[in-house]
């Protein structure tokens, strides 16, 4: 009895403190959010994740508008558009962002899984965990917190998305989890921020190459990612912490 006491008892420290961060957060204006996770409950301390997406150069701008040296970490899969790269590049340059780090898969772990390279055919969840979800959970090893550029807008397991929740023994914010297609399309114009290319060719999420698909008019924007299949994320927002020490070599 003591024993389920106890457990009953017991609060994730982390996640305590995520409870507590979106409750103070609520009121505020989203820079002021992002300012005061980077610059004084995590200064030095947190990464910004980004996809160099199709809505990524909203929370891209406005981190820099805050510090310009804030990490960026950015999952290279081997796959991506090569316009990706080339959007990401052209953001960097024009942000000024000074502090962009490319996560990568291991190699030996390629060797062993993906030898033909066609695992996003076979298995796409564990294409997926090799190219993404281990390389940024050894990204993210030194940080105790990271920011996301995800929406409850985007449906799916998005949709009751909290402004900060607890991510194993870190803490992930998301700034722009209330806004809407609306407001980042907005931001975007006030700010004249480039689109990524793709997004005038009928892509509105854009990931690797082979599981991305073009959209169609009324379909959600995160319908042509892995279609067909019955994925919908790639993984490295369902918990990093089983990826940490995948022992495939850092």
């Amino acid at each position: 009895m003591a024993a389920r006491d106890a457990v009953a008892r017991f609060v994730d420290p982390t996640e305590a403190a995520a409870d507590a961060l979106a409750e103070r957060y609520l009121p505020w204006r989203t820079r002021d959010v992002l300012a005061d996770f980077l610059q004084v409950r995590l200064p030095g301390n947190a990464a910004l994740v980004s996809s160099f997406g199709a809505d990524s150069a909203v929370l891209l701008h406005l981190v820099a508008s805050i510090d310009h040296a804030v990490p960026v970490i950015f999952i290279d899969t081997g796959k991506l558009f090569a316009s990706t790269k080339e959007y990401r590049d052209a953001l960097v340059a024009r942000l000024g962002l000074s502090d962009v780090r490319v996560a990568r898969p291991s190699p030996i772990a390629l060797a062993e899984a993906d030898r033909s390279s066609d695992l996003w055919l076979r298995d796409p969840d564990s294409c997926c965990g090799i190219r993404k979800v281990a390389p940024l959970a050894r990204a993210l090893a030194p940080f105790e917190g990271w920011v996301s550029g995800r929406k409850r807008h985007q449906g799916g397991l998005r949709q009751a998305l909290p402004l900060v929740e607890a991510d194993g023994r870190r803490l992930k914010l998301n700034p722009l989890a209330a806004w809407s297609a609306d407001d980042v399309a907005t931001y975007r114009r006030l700010h004249d921020l480039p689109e990524h290319p793709l997004v005038a060719d009928g892509y509105r999420s854009i990931g690797c190459m082979p599981c991305t698909e073009r959209v169609a008019s009324g379909e959600g924007d995160r319908n042509g990612r892995w279609r067909g299949t019955g994925k919908t994320e790639c993984g490295i927002h369902l918990g990093l912490a089983a990826w940490q020490n995948d022992g495939s070599g850092i």
